[in-house]
């Protein structure tokens, strides 16, 4: 099944997500309908709570399908520690057409669980690392809107605002 991606304005994407504790078969479902998801949107990450479930559940595919072996699934991440400082391009399944320049770490390690609960840790740099800070600020109702200016988000949220009206925000 492929979920449509919720919006950025559902409640959904602003509440901090409740973490799993259930290591089940529909678990392990859920995660290949997210990486379906998450392919049929053009994305290389997505939490639960952009298809409208508030868990601590994230996909990652920096390869886009190129190399399955760099397919992650992260339960309950939390961030131990992060180091440097990048600045790109980033953009949202969440926020579709809008992309704005977000400064993250360069290098992250973080600890999760994998699908049947067993906990782990991994380092990203570079793109996996931003895919890392994304997907979990959004388990805590972040988007990258909250990491650019006030300005520039105030801009942005003015333009979604007219898309709302207008019935283009769906």
């Amino acid at each position: 099944m492929i979920y449509p991606i919720v919006k950025y304005g559902d409640p959904v994407l602003q509440a901090k997500a409740a973490p799993v504790t259930s290591f089940d078969a529909e678990l392990k479902k859920l995660v290949e309908e997210m990486f379906e998801s998450m392919y049929a949107a053009h994305g290389i990450g997505l939490a639960a709570p952009q298809i409208g479930i508030s868990q601590r559940l994230a996909v990652i595919d920096i390869s886009f399908k190129e190399d399955p072996a760099q397919k992650m699934v992260l339960v309950n991440p939390e961030i131990l520690h992060t180091e440097g400082r990048q600045r790109e391009q980033e953009g949202c399944l969440s926020i579709p057409e809008f992309r704005e320049q977000v400064t993250r770490p360069k290098k992250v390690a973080i600890r999760a669980q994998d699908i049947n609960g067993e906990w782990f840790e991994h380092t990203g740099e570079g793109l996996l690392a931003r895919a890392f800070n994304h997907e979990i600020d959004h388990l805590y109702g972040k988007l990258y809107i909250h990491r650019i200016s006030g300005l520039k988000r105030d801009l942005m949220l003015r333009q979604i605002r007219k898309k709302i009206k207008a019935g283009e925000w769906k």
